[in-house]
This record gives structure tokens, C-alpha cells and sequence, in this order.
């Protein structure tokens, strides 16, 4: 059995220049934000050491929008982190007003050695950070 990661919350501030020419939140918008919130997450639970020497690149988003979003919106995204495998983290990220569901993400990343920008898998302590160890 996989250990859980811990979801986490990204506060979404909308911005007037998230607003389309039909007034609501553009498409391009809900990916910035995920890529923001999984930055975020990354820059919260990984050690400075390792958020010096990695960067993240995301290679794959598949978006399903549910309801628009608008200007003075409260959004929130909460991210799970489903898997680390070699140099690819797999999110899930649901993006919400309230208990409103306004998109969902699958997305896919790769971790890069900041230096070469070749793709870098994690020390498994740096992993470990991630997910909720099984006290059993």
C-alpha cells in the first residue's frame, strides 16, 4: 500500500487580468494557478537545500472545467500529491469556490537538476516529506 500524501491548500487570489472578454476567469488562468500551487507546495515541504537545486517543468495537464470563476472569486486549490516516480510527480488539484468544484486537474511533472537541466529523481528523504507515514 502506497503511503497518503497530505492534501494541500493554495489560496487563489483572482486578478482582473484573469478575466476574459465573456467575464469570467480564462482557461490559461486555472493551469497558472496549478502551476503555482504545486511550486508552492514544493517550496513548503521540500528542505532549501533541495528547492535550490531542483526545479519543477510541468509535461502534461488534462483540465475538466465544471463552472466559471469570477473577479472577487474566493478560490482555492487543493493539491494531492498522488506519486513520485523517478523524476515525475503526479497531482491532483481541485480548484473550488466554496463547496462549488470549478475545475479538475490531473497534471504531471518533472523534477530538474537546476544546474544541467537534465530530469533528477529526489532522494527518497525528500519524498518522504511529502506522504504520511502508516502508523501501524
Amino acid at each position: 500500500m502506497l503511503p497518503a500524501a497530505t492534501p494541500y491548500e493554495f489560496r487563489i487570489e483572482v486578478a482582473s487580468d484573469d478575466i476574459d472578454f465573456m467575464g469570467h476567469v480564462n482557461n490559461a488562468s486555472y493551469l497558472k494557478w496549478v502551476q503555482e500551487a504545486v511550486i508552492s507546495h514544493w517550496r513548503k515541504l521540500a528542505p532549501p537545500d533541495a528547492v535550490s537545486s531542483h526545479l519543477w517543468v510541468a509535461l502534461k495537464h488534462e483540465i475538466t472545467y465544471r463552472r466559471p470563476a469570477f473577479l472577487e472569486d474566493d478560490v482555492v486549490a487543493t493539491l494531492l500529491l498522488e506519486k513520485v516516480h523517478g523524476a515525475r510527480a503526479f497531482y491532483e488539484t481541485v480548484i473550488r469556490r466554496g463547496s462549488e468544484v470549478l475545475a479538475e486537474v490531473k497534471s504531471s511533472w518533472c523534477c530538474l537538476d537546476a544546474e544541467t537541466l537534465r530530469p533528477a529523481r529526489l532522494a527518497q528523504n525528500v519524498v518522504d516529506r511529502f506522504f504520511v507515514k502508516d502508523a501501524r
